[in-house]
């Protein structure tokens, strides 16, 4: 009974606990909120200058925060810079999972097409811009935006392969690299329009070629060019504005 009764009654120290202490885990709480505020400040200062004018010192002052705090999440300031671009856009740019690899392609790609006509356009421009003379800068953002993107867009692709919309021997990362190369082209060239008419062309286009070359590819791809034949080596495919194939693949 006695035992009883000093198990319940608490300590002094006890008693001097905040109600709450139990339930608080030091500091984690604290340290979300500031990589969260770094993040949007990054994404702030992006919108208004270059990558090569941004500044760690300033991203800091602008989050409340300290360089060290800064540092403690990221290693340098390309890592950030790519952190906050693809943390804006995450929720954007998942894959829907519609039934046919054409929508859920192309409802992804008019999303991507969203973000660039953005004021986060800038960021992507800044980017690729500063990549081209800091490799650093070009593999964080292969490694921290690209890459994730691209392992689910391998799954959307896998699920076409498995209701028959692709062949199953198609080169995803080719395939992959011809339809989004299309929208980086005319976003960083501007020699056209980048709409969403051009992104449904270019799915259609990409999409139904690609279901056309799994059906009878293998006899044309193997044919080899005569030594003293001119012209292309293979026959020229000339798609339609509409065929069949868009029709089972937006279907």
């Amino acid at each position: 009974m006695l035992s009883w009764g000093m198990a319940q009654t608490p300590s002094a120290a006890q008693k001097r606990l905040p109600e709450n202490s139990a339930k608080r885990l030091p500091g984690r709480p604290r340290s979300e909120q500031a990589r969260q505020a770094i993040l949007r400040s990054t994404s702030r200062l992006l919108q208004r200058t270059g990558f090569a004018e941004l500044s760690i010192e300033a991203i800091a002052a602008n989050a409340g925060v300290g360089k060290a705090t800064v540092y403690r999440w990221w290693p340098d300031k390309g890592a950030l810079v790519v952190d906050a671009f693809a943390s804006s856009a995450e929720e954007e740019l998942h894959f829907p999972d519609s039934g046919s690899v054409y929508k859920d392609m192309s409802l992804q790609m008019n999303q991507f097409l969203a973000i660039l006509r953005s004021r986060r356009g800038r960021i992507v421009s800044a980017v690729i811009a500063g990549g081209q003379s800091d490799p650093g800068l070009m593999q964080a953002f292969r490694e921290r935006f690209l890459l994730p993107r691209r392992r689910e867009a391998y799954q959307t692709l896998r699920r076409g392969m498995e209701r028959g919309e692709l062949p199953r021997n198609l080169d995803l990362d080719l395939l992959l690299d011809i339809l989004y190369g299309a929208i980086y082209m005319r976003f960083l060239i501007r020699h056209g329009q980048l709409s969403e008419q051009f992104i449904a062309d270019v799915c259609r286009l990409v999409l139904n070629g690609a279901a056309k070359n799994g059906r009878h590819s293998l006899r044309l791809t193997r044919r080899k060019r005569p030594a003293d034949r001119e012209g292309p080596a293979f026959p020229t495919a000339v798609v339609p504005a509409r065929t069949k194939a868009d029709s089972s693949l937006s279907s």
